[in-house]
């Protein structure tokens, strides 16, 4: 039976060397792939795939991160000087998550599944 195995998301940014940046120092991500118009960064298993957009062919995306220790990474965030879109809520439906939105308004959403 087929398995799947991870999900790579795409997001549109308006500009790669700033955005792959942002991913890198703001969020902790890593380069570890540049093309001309494309880049990939993860941190921790976790991929996402940056391309080259104009903002009038693309509309900006939402992703959720899911993870354990969601305040240490809060915190994490806040020492890198990321500017939060929201802080830590608590959802109606027990997950827990705080938000950032990038240069192009892609909104990571890292959330911390009720236990």
């Amino acid at each position: 039976m087929p398995t799947l195995l991870r999900i790579a998301p795409e997001l549109p940014v308006s500009d790669l060397p700033a955005s792959i940046k942002f991913y890198e120092l703001k969020l902790g991500f890593r380069n570890v792939m540049t093309m001309s118009d494309y880049a990939i960064v993860e941190r921790d298993g976790v991929a996402v795939h940056l391309f080259q957009a104009a903002e009038e062919k693309h509309s900006a995306q939402s992703i959720h991160i899911f993870t354990d220790g969601l305040d240490e990474l809060h915190a994490e965030m806040r020492e890198r000087g990321t500017c939060l879109s929201q802080d830590i809520v608590r959802k109606p439906w027990g997950n827990r998550d705080f938000r950032v939105q990038d240069a192009f308004g892609n909104e990571i959403k890292f959330t911390e599944p009720l236990s």
